[in-house]
């Protein structure tokens, strides 16, 4: 992963200056299941604060290897890169501790391939579902729906379907995506309003991200640069999914990828119009 650094004991020296209340993340300290698309999403994003829940565990839902061949040629098949990216994970994982760990698109009788997760919803919902009934977690945490990656508005959506389905409070946080000039926008909401509770990491937790991070060698050449040292936090916003997550030009249509965002959120308003008619 290639990301900017700032040396880290100017990063220790400033965050040492601040007493951080984790009372606003209260929620989120105890059993908590963090749902995220790919390994590395859940280390960029809440490395730090991982360190800090009692009963974390974490769910990757895709495969995280996507089918076109550019992202995984150098290592002689998709499945060898998604193994190689499930290790990464489990051993970025252990580095803090986190015991709890469901690789959903590798699980052999599900495959949700990286990219295309839009496309399996009530497959990944149902698999979801029955880790939620069988963990029992007493929040969720996800990433923000804000069009950077097809598949982290996808688990964005799945849930917010769970969060509803079984009375769970859930939480998300930023990873990327697009300004309305083109450029790229890393750790921010799309609309910053709400409560967001920023989260600095440092001193042994933000050395102990940093082993998080450095394990995904596989990915040091194709992720953007973000700061380790920060996190953001808020109460899952109530989005509109059957509108793209912006009016701009998202990422993916500026990696012209082939799914399109009005694609991903017609398959966001199937699924939900599907759910509503089994209720009834």
């Amino acid at each position: 992963m290639e990301y900017k650094r700032e040396p880290a004991a100017r990063i220790s020296s400033r965050a040492a200056r601040f007493e951080m209340d984790l009372s606003p993340l209260s929620q989120l300290l105890g059993r908590t299941l963090f749902i995220v698309a790919h390994p590395d999403d859940e280390s960029i994003s809440a490395g730090g604060l991982l360190q800090h829940m009692t009963d974390p565990a974490v769910v990757f839902v895709t495969d995280g290897a996507p089918e076109d061949q550019y992202f995984w040629a150098k290592y002689g098949s998709r499945d060898n890169y998604a193994a190689i990216r499930e290790n990464e994970a489990r051993e970025a994982l252990a580095a803090v501790g986190v015991k709890q760990v469901e690789f959903l698109g590798r699980s052999g009788e599900i495959k949700l391939i990286d990219q295309r997760l839009y496309t399996s919803l009530p497959v990944a919902f149902a698999a979801l579902s029955r880790i939620v009934e069988r963990m029992r977690p007493a929040a969720l945490l996800t990433l923000a729906y804000e069009g950077g990656h097809p598949d982290h508005d996808a688990v964005s959506f799945l849930s917010a379907q769970l969060g509803t389905a079984f009375s769970i409070p859930v939480w998300e946080t930023p990873l990327y995506h697009r300004s309305s000039n083109g450029s790229g926008v890393y750790q921010a909401f799309v609309e910053e309003h709400g409560e967001v509770v920023e989260y600095t990491v440092a001193d042994g937790e933000l050395q102990a991200k940093m082993r998080m991070l450095g394990c995904y060698k596989s990915q040091f050449d194709a992720l953007p640069s973000f700061r380790p040292e920060l996190e953001r936090f808020r109460p899952q916003a109530a989005y509109n999914y059957s509108r793209r997550p912006h009016g701009g030009k998202l990422n993916y249509e500026y990696w012209q990828w082939p799914m399109t965002p009005e694609e991903v959120c017609a398959a966001f308003v199937d699924f939900s119009s599907t759910a509503e008619s089994v209720k009834r």
